[in-house]
């Protein structure tokens, strides 16, 4: 599904990702795992389109990223790639059902269609009932698992997850964890993880290991 080759990242004279090669299956549970300045976030900021390499390629489904135009790269990544951050990035002024809508209708969609599947969404995070409130009213693990229905919203490809739960107590913690892995089942939705979290990345399907800007090993769980 995803196709990284020969992937390098500078910023002036510092070389951040080294010649990283990777592919990534549909319906993977992937952790990427290292210690701060591995390039783990600037790995996973490129595969979001977020930024753009100094060299090597980055294709989904066989397109070349690349080649597209910053207009047609944002309407891709609105399209394909769902985001969840350590910190939810909600928009404080819009209640949960509004943040999950936001991107189906940058995308273009219904707003009636896209309230109808965001309520089933935030029905699937068990917050039906807390749908007409704004983050300020909800908990960090409630507006995490608002941030999880909001990337899910266009049915992306991948959901790319930056410390997702890095701000959480642990039962919240626990419970973001089973739900990107309900997520998989109950979808077949692909997710990339960076954590620094041992437990989360002994339950992914692989875990990659980054070190000085390349992936120096793979551990694959075994089933």
């Amino acid at each position: 599904m995803i196709q990284i080759e020969k992937l390098t990242k500078s910023f002036g004279d510092l070389q951040v990702l080294k010649g990283v090669d990777l592919t990534i299956e549909k319906g993977e549970v992937i952790s990427i795992v290292g210690s701060s300045g591995a390039g783990k976030t600037t790995l996973l900021q490129l595969i979001g389109t977020l930024d753009k390499p100094t060299s090597g390629t980055i294709r989904f489904n066989g397109e070349d990223l690349g080649r597209l135009s910053s207009k047609r790269l944002a309407a891709f990544r609105n399209r394909h790639i769902g985001f969840v951050f350590q910190f939810h990035q909600l928009l404080p002024e819009f209640t949960a059902l509004e943040n999950v809508v936001i991107p189906a209708l940058i995308a273009g969609r219904k707003k009636s269609e896209a309230e109808v599947e965001a309520m089933q969404l935030l029905q699937v995070m068990g917050l039906e009932e807390r749908a007409h409130h704004k983050p300020s009213e909800m908990s960090g693990g409630e507006n995490q698992r608002v941030a999880v229905a909001r990337a899910l919203i266009n049915h992306p490809d991948v959901v790319l997850a930056d410390e997702p739960s890095g701000s959480l107590d642990s039962k919240n913690k626990e419970e973001l964890h089973k739900l990107f892995f309900d997520l998989r089942d109950r979808y077949g939705q692909t997710f990339v993880i960076v954590t620094h979290d041992e437990t989360l990345a002994s339950y992914t399907d692989r875990t990659l290991h980054m070190v000085d800007g390349v992936i120096r090993d793979c551990i694959v769980k075994k089933s």
